[in-house]
């Protein structure tokens, strides 16, 4: 009796407990769950179906099924969904509802979703219904109602998916917007076959990760399309965006990324928001909440966050912490158990706090750490239940002690203990006490006084960093408290170990014409890594921006949105829960385009054909083949080469690595094999197909004396009756150089070799004329050397005497404005990827520095003569890429090259025509009227009188006319003293012009020398022949002579200036002579003459000695126990000593021509600002040969490697790396890169500040960088055929200069950092 009365008691407490849970349940949020989710059935048809599941929730959720078009089922005379009222079938059974299918029929086939939701949210089940026709088991027919597992699977049929192909029409693209917008992306496809009751499912995915329809996204699928909408953006919603449309035979999907920036911040310059809110280890009275910062590219560093919780159902947010925080973690305690909360995250900096981000999802009983306990009730059942809603016996006394101490979790300033609850059956509630111990103290400390902890899990905040503690629980009630449990073992906690290293070097490649792929290595020094921001620059510009605002955890990246033909540059940072890394160095700048050129469709090239033998010296081969025919759509990168012996099927590859040429020798042959050869080709998409095997080729020594076969022949400039034919120099050459070629040309598909040139030609390209308009020819070359004519290359492709429709051919101008020489062409034809290739005699011209200039706007393309010289007369042909062979040129011949060149010359050196050159008459008082009168003059026209080279002005009267183009000059007073040449210079716009007359008594004359030839020598050594010459006019001419030949300069004399020059280019006896002028017109002639020889060769010898002698440095030759030593101080050059004995002379040189000392190239600022604990890295390129050293000072004092300073220095790489730095760090850092050549030093400051200060200004006032000078005499190199008689003593290394007081201590720099 007592047993029953306690079983009753315990079963009436049970559920009265359980009714209180309930009720303090309800106010939570519950959102819908599946208990029983459907099932899959296969049946046969005309059988009944039923789908069932249970489901909870609250309020109690709605339920409806669906079949795959996504449409409620209503069709109630073969289907029927169970309902009442209040929702579903029996009121006992709230939760639960069935589908059932009265009679399943063919159509029937389908997958179904039922769906249950309330306003929490929703939740889905899907089942897939098969039917099976009778007629497939015609024997069981009376059995159809047996039970599935009589039917053996031997006895089922085979189920065939059917496969249903998917195109997308219309495609969503990249999305760029920022917080606080919205996004909608959309695709639409057509579904072949498209069956009814087997539609495709749609699913969205952001970075892998499926979307469901929510508050935050909202989704929508019909047949054919499929659309994801998000109606308020946040930066957590930023990445790539999948749409997969599934069936059961495959997939198809598309992705595109969607960027969303930091909105517009409350003050300016403010952070943005953190985001990513996570909520970790729930227990009933605190939770951890953790997030990701916010880049800042432009903004300042983030001093710390604010965490703020706000409860459910309420809009009343509050701070949890008084204090920024400085890492992206932190544990909210003071929770109410059974209440639920939002969280959310705001940054700071030194401008502002940040807008929130977006808050987290709400926190749950759902989300609470419970411990269940068993209690055995008697019979076969337990009743399961929590340790406080038990109501057992009546024991009054304080609780077990609790055991299983562990750690889940260790943090810098926190850990997660979890404990074994005791045996416990009181209606008393109990709680826990936390005592902690530092190992080296002994002393036991409780942790929570205040709060008591209910649940058998708890958080220990406060802790100190990198210590060793232990811990032990105690469980209490109100009669009292357990004994502790046993401690843990010694628990640590983490260090702070700073933020992430740098990452490695970032490579950019082209991905579309819009879109880059970035890759970089990890940081060596993760330390917890997040992710990594990565920013973009256009170069040239310091404007860096976030490519993305969301870290991303791969290490590599897709920059969507830039802008194509921009050059970009970009770099990384990595990003832990503390902060920010440095940044990686810059990438490489590089231009947005596509990664293939002209097609959007990828294939491997075709076979490559014809192999021809070029060479063979008996133990190997020199093979060439022609190209595929089809590039797949990419450039071709490789081709392999494959052999085999004639009349074996072993094909073997020939070489390693691939090659990229066309040409390849062959080596470790048999001599007297016979071999075959074949070849494959290489793109991106990967290797074609083998080319068709070579003909039988023997390993014979080719000993003829002919030359052996040209090859690559190629065609351009194709028209109606001729075309143009290009080839390759022979590998083999014969017994004598090759001295011409010859072409012959055939019908397509005859033998009848027609030569097209009797006369040899020296160049490796021909003209071929007098070709029939439409007929198809095939053609070949053959060399000749003094021996005779060579073995015939192998013929050519076809080729049809045909213009290109449109084609045009190139034009050559004079430019009228700037007087530049310009061939001019326009293509007929532009395809995707299309170049024009300009070649000089056909061969492209790739050295630009003369002036050459090339210019394409659209399909016309310009080569621009900016210097135009006498040598720049040849062939000029254009050829357009990606084109039907559309090309053309034009050949400027040496007279024509002429012509323009003095055209060129009179455009940019214009004269001002003059209607009547200089003129006087006589006024009244003396006065002197000088005048004349220009064709047409501006008013912007400037002039100068000058009379016998000196220039008048003051109370002399000067003006013009612009109508009449007058421009005269009254001299007051005219007398017979003012007797010479008078000149007038005029300058209007470009154009200039000169008129000058001489007065002598009451005549005047023609043009004349007013000084005669003289020959003048540079501060440069440099030899001159001037004159002056005057009273000229358009017409007047200008000759030199030597020797009564006339002399042609580079530059035409300045009969503008009057002065005329004519450099003697290395003056030696060879240009010693007469030298003579002369300048004419219809009004006379005059001559100047200097005989350069005799005295005053000699006199020009010595003084180009003078200035030659008193421009070098002092020459110091010393002897030394080794050799002879000559010291330079400055000059560069060749130098020689001959030492002369009675019986020989021996002479050695040394060439210092060269700028050997060593350089810093760049790389290094002159200030440098760094927040402590980073990495400082100071880095440059380095030059100098020899092979400078390198070393490093601060403050003065050598810098000395330790565990934290590392130098570095390798090739044309120097570095100074300090991990971790401290305040100490700072101060000012030289570096000294010497040879023997002297060298320079450059100077940086070091600023370092501490985390959350702002960070300094910086200040450069160092002077950069100083030149140091060889310390050493330069020693003259040994001759390497000598052998020297001794060892010689190793030569001291270059030394830094002298260091400043306090050098030459150790660095300051401490060898550990705490």
């Amino acid at each position: 009796m007592l047993v029953l009365m306690q079983w009753y008691f315990m079963e009436k407490c049970i559920s009265a407990k359980m009714g209180n849970k309930y009720v303090r349940e309800e106010p939570m949020i519950r959102g819908p769950k599946f208990l029983v989710r459907l099932r899959s059935h296969t049946v046969y048809e005309n059988t009944p179906v039923k789908l069932f599941c249970t489901v909870e929730g609250f309020p109690m959720p709605h339920i409806c099924y669906v079949g795959i078009f996504n449409f409620q089922l209503v069709d109630q005379n073969t289907v029927k969904i169970y309902e009442n009222s209040d929702g579903y079938i029996d009121l006992e059974y709230p939760n639960f509802a069935f589908l059932c299918f009265y009679r399943c029929s063919t159509d029937d086939t389908a997958q179904y979703t039922v769906v249950a939701s309330n306003i929490h949210g929703q939740a889905s089940s899907q089942a897939s219904i098969i039917l099976l026709p009778p007629a497939l088991f015609p024997s069981l027919s009376s059995s159809l109602f047996l039970p599935f597992s009589c039917l053996s699977a031997a006895m089922l049929p085979k189920i065939h998916y059917t496969k249903i192909n998917i195109t997308f029409l219309e495609k969503f693209g990249p999305v760029f917007s920022s917080e606080g917008g919205s996004a909608t992306l959309s695709a639409t496809m057509i579904v072949e076959p498209n069956l009814a009751n087997l539609q495709p499912e749609a699913q969205w995915y952001r970075d892998d990760t499926r979307l469901f329809d929510s508050k935050w996204v909202k989704i929508e699928t019909g047949r054919g399309f499929s659309t994801l909408t998000i109606p308020n953006l946040y930066k957590d919603d930023e990445g790539l965006y999948t749409l997969r449309m599934v069936t059961k035979g495959g997939t198809a999907e598309h992705s595109a990324f969607v960027s969303v920036a930091d909105g517009p911040p409350p003050v300016p310059k403010a952070p943005g928001a953190p985001m990513d809110i996570k909520i970790h280890d729930a227990n009933r009275d605190y939770v951890i909440v953790s997030w990701k910062p916010p880049n800042t590219t432009t903004e300042g560093p983030i001093l710390g966050y604010f965490v703020d919780k706000c409860e459910v159902g309420t809009e009343n947010w509050t701070q949890c912490n008084d204090h920024p925080i400085k890492i992206c973690k932190y544990p909210v305690s003071g929770l109410f158990e059974s209440h639920s909360y939002y969280f959310r995250v705001r940054a700071v900096n030194s401008h502002g706090i940040s807008k929130p981000s977006r808050m987290s999802d709400p926190i749950t009983d759902e989300h609470v750490f419970y411990l269940p306990v068993a209690k055995k009730l008697g019979g076969k059942l337990d009743v399961v239940s929590y340790h406080d809603e038990v109501e057992g016996g009546f024991l009054i006394k304080p609780p077990g002690a609790p055991s299983g101490i562990s750690v889940s979790e260790i943090d810098r300033t926190y850990v997660v203990l979890s404990w074994k609850a005791p045996a416990y059956f009181s209606s008393a509630p109990m709680w826990y006490y936390i005592e902690k111990c530092l190992a080296e103290s002994g002393a036991w400390q409780r942790v929570n006084t205040q709060v008591p902890i209910r649940s058998p899990r708890y958080a220990v905040f406060d802790l100190a960093e990198g210590k060793q503690y232990k811990f032990r629980v105690l469980s209490a009630n109100i009669y009292g408290t357990s004994e502790p449990s046993e401690p843990t073992g010694l628990i640590e906690t983490l260090q702070l170990k700073g933020v992430p290293s740098a990452p490695g070097q970032v490579i950019s490649t082209r991905e579309t014409d819009t879109s880059v792929l970035i890759q970089w290595a990890p940081p060596k020094e993760p330390n917890n890594l997040i992710g990594y921001y990565i920013d973009q620059c256009v170069q040239g510009s310091k404007d860096w921006t976030s490519a993305n605002h969301k870290p991303h955890k791969s290490p590599k990246f897709v920059v969507s949105g830039l802008t194509t033909g921009e050059t970009y540059m970009f770099r990384v940072q990595a990003i832990n829960e503390i902060g920010l890394s440095d940044e990686s160095q810059e990438s490489t700048p590089l231009t947005v385009k596509a990664a293939l050129s002209h097609t959007a469709f990828l294939a491997t090239p075709s076979a490559p054909y014809d192999i021809a033998l070029l060479n063979c010296d008996g133990h190997s081969m020199v093979l060439n083949w022609k190209k595929p025919l089809h590039s797949g759509g990419a450039k071709i990168k490789e081709y392999y080469v494959d052999k085999r012996r004639s009349g074996t099927t072993m094909w073997r590859e020939v070489h390693i690595p691939p090659l990229t040429e066309r040409l390849y020798k062959v080596e470790g042959l048999t001599e007297g094999a016979v071999y075959q050869f074949q070849v494959y080709a290489a793109n991106l998409a990967g290797l074609g197909p083998a080319s068709k095997h070579s003909a039988d080729f023997t390993c014979e020594a080719w000993n003829m004396p002919e030359p052996g076969p040209a090859y690559d022949l190629t065609f351009c400039e194709v028209r109606d009756d001729s075309l143009v034919v290009e080839w390759q120099k022979p590998v083999y050459t014969g017994s004598g150089p090759i001295t011409g070629y010859h072409v012959e040309y055939a019908k397509t598909g005859t033998s009848d070799w027609t030569t097209a040139n009797e006369k040899v030609v020296s160049h490796r390209f021909l003209k071929v004329t007098g070709l029939k308009e439409g007929t198809s020819y095939v053609l070949r070359v053959r060399a000749v050397n003094a021996a005779g004519v060579g073995m015939a290359s192998m013929a050519s492709d076809p080729m049809t005497a045909k213009a290109v429709a449109g084609s045009q051919e190139v034009s050559c101008v004079v430019d009228e404005k700037s007087g530049d020489i310009v061939l001019s062409f326009d293509s007929c034809q532009m395809n995707v990827g299309s170049q024009f290739v300009w070649k000089k005699d056909y061969k492209e011209i790739t050295d630009f520095s003369k002036g050459v200039v090339i210019k394409t706007e659209g399909s016309n393309s310009k080569m621009i003569f900016k210097n135009p010289d006498k040598e720049d007369f040849g062939t000029y042909s254009v050829s357009v890429t990606n084109t039907e062979g559309v090309s053309s040129s034009y050949t400027i011949s040496a007279e024509e090259l002429q012509k323009m060149l003095a055209l060129s010359y009179d455009i940019r050196h214009p004269i001002i025509p003059l209607k009547s050159e200089l003129a006087y008459k006589i006024l009244e008082r003396g006065r002197m009227r000088f005048w004349l009168q220009a064709e047409e003059i501006s008013p912007k026209v400037t002039y100068k009188f000058f009379a016998n080279n000196k220039e008048l002005s003051g109370p002399n009267k000067m003006g013009h006319d612009v109508s009449t183009g007058i421009i005269e000059f009254i001299m007051d007073h005219f007398t017979v003293e003012n007797e010479g040449t008078f000149t007038f210079q005029i300058t209007d716009g470009g154009g200039k012009a000169q008129s000058s007359l001489v007065l002598i008594g009451d005549g005047k004359r023609g043009p004349h020398f007013s000084e005669f030839l003289s020959l003048q020598i540079g501060d440069d050594c440099s030899v001159t022949l001037v004159c002056k010459v005057a009273n000229l006019k358009k017409e007047s001419v200008f000759h030199w002579y030597r020797e009564d030949t006339e002399i042609i300069p580079d530059v035409k004399p300045d009969l503008g200036s009057g002065v005329c020059k004519l450099p003697i280019k290395l003056f030696s006896l060879k240009t010693a002579g007469i030298y003579k002028a002369t300048i004419s017109d219809d009004r006379g002639k005059d001559m100047s003459q200097i005989d350069i020889s005799g005295k005053v060769f000699d006199d020009a010898i010595n003084k180009i000695s003078q200035l030659a002698g008193a421009s070098a440095a002092e020459l110091v030759i010393s002897c030394t126990a080794t050799g002879i030593q000559l010291q330079l101080e400055k000059d560069k050059g060749k130098y020689s000593i001959v030492i002369i004995d009675p019986e020989n002379s021996h002479k050695r040189t040394l060439d210092l021509s060269g700028d050997d000392r060593g350089k810093v190239i760049g790389g290094l600022p002159d200030v440098v600002t760094i927040m402590e604990k980073k990495t400082l890295s100071l880095t440059c390129t380095v030059c100098g040969d020899p092979k400078p050293q390198v070393s490093w000072l601060k403050n003065g004092a050598e810098v000395e490697p330790d565990d934290q300073v590392n130098t570095f220095a390798a090739g044309k790489f120097a570095s100074l790396t300090i991990k971790g730095v401290s305040m100490e760090d700072s101060g000012r850092y030289t570096m000294i890169v010497q040879n023997k050549f002297g060298g320079e030093s450059v100077d940086i400051v070091v600023s370092v500040y501490r985390h959350g200060e702002k960070m300094p200004e910086a200040k450069p006032t160092l002077t950069p960088k100083t030149i140091i000078p060889p310390k050493l005499p330069i020693e003259l190199p040994q001759p390497k055929t000598q052998p020297a008689p001794s060892p010689a003593p190793s030569a001291t290394s270059p030394t830094p200069p002298k260091a400043a007081p306090g050098r030459g201590v150790k660095s300051p720099t401490p060898t550990r950092r705490k």
